[in-house]
């Protein structure tokens, strides 16, 4: 365990794909090039100095179209908190960022699996996610 932080454990709180007919299908197959990965954070106290962390990744064409096909998955992290973190930046900071950097090739790789096995295989994620950038460009 870093002094800061420790992932004790984590597990896949959701996953789902959706392809509700053969149109959705063709148009997804066709179309997944321009699909977007969105990511949400977000956390929960727990007690003990834990917090439970719910990472969100959702791959999706943003168009108004109906038939089309949609990738979540809901990873939950449980995360001991160092005794010297008192600070609401340096939490912000392990949740957003230091967590994140930790287990997103894991999650990168379940939903890459997902979307593969569910009839897309060949998807990669040209852009690599800094959540390390990110963070200060949300609170610098």
């Amino acid at each position: 365990m870093s002094d800061k932080f420790k992932i004790l454990s984590g597990y896949v709180k959701d996953l789902s794909s959706e392809t509700p007919n053969v149109e959705s299908y063709l148009y997804t197959k066709d179309n997944i090039s321009k699909y977007e990965l969105d990511i949400d954070i977000n956390s929960k106290p727990l007690k003990n100095k834990l917090i439970e962390v719910n990472t969100t990744l959702k791959f999706q064409d943003k168009k108004q179209v109906e038939k089309k096909s949609y990738f979540e998955l809901v990873y939950s992290s449980i995360v001991k908190i160092g005794d010297d973190i008192k600070e609401k930046k340096d939490l912000q900071k392990i949740i957003l960022c230091d967590v994140q950097n930790e287990i997103f090739p894991k999650l990168e790789k379940i939903l890459i699996n997902l979307i593969s096995e569910s009839g897309y295989p060949g998807i990669k994620f040209e852009k690599k996610v800094d959540f390390t950038k990110l963070f200060n460009e949300k609170f610098n």
